[in-house]
């Protein structure tokens, strides 16, 4: 009973610690391929970003069961934005991100809430976890 206890408190966490890196690699994915249908959507609407997700057919859930969170910047309230460590807004022209596995998010990614998000930054230069941005 013993090794069976100490096999399974080595092999829980290595195993959830696997599934939340497989679901950051679908939600990076995931935002890439929204990013690009958003961007085409720009090309054919004279630079105009869509309202929302369901503009664009792409209204869907992250691997963790929430929606993949959009905004417009364009006319959108500064508070809303995602900002980096010296709370400078992290794109200009649209912010698209995961709230992560624990679902919660504020804008600045420096907050423990938005560390793990999965986020498009640097107008999609780069894609991955806030902590890593």
């Amino acid at each position: 009973m013993i090794v069976l206890a100490l096999l399974a408190t080595i092999a829980v966490p290595a195993y959830r610690d696997s599934v939340n890196r497989a679901n950051a690699s679908k939600a990076i994915s995931d935002i890439s391929q929204i990013a690009t249908d958003i961007d085409r959507y720009r090309f054919r609407n004279n630079d105009n970003s869509p309202p929302d997700l369901a503009a664009i057919n792409r209204a869907w859930n992250d691997p963790w069961g929430n929606p993949y969170v959009y905004l417009n910047l364009a006319g959108a309230n500064p508070g809303d934005m995602r900002k980096n460590k010296n709370l400078v807004p992290i794109n200009t022209d649209y912010d698209l991100y995961s709230s992560g596995p624990d679902g919660l998010s504020v804008p600045p990614l420096t907050a423990d809430s938005s560390q793990d998000d999965i986020v498009r930054a640097n107008n999609g230069a780069f894609i991955g976890t806030a902590k890593d941005y």
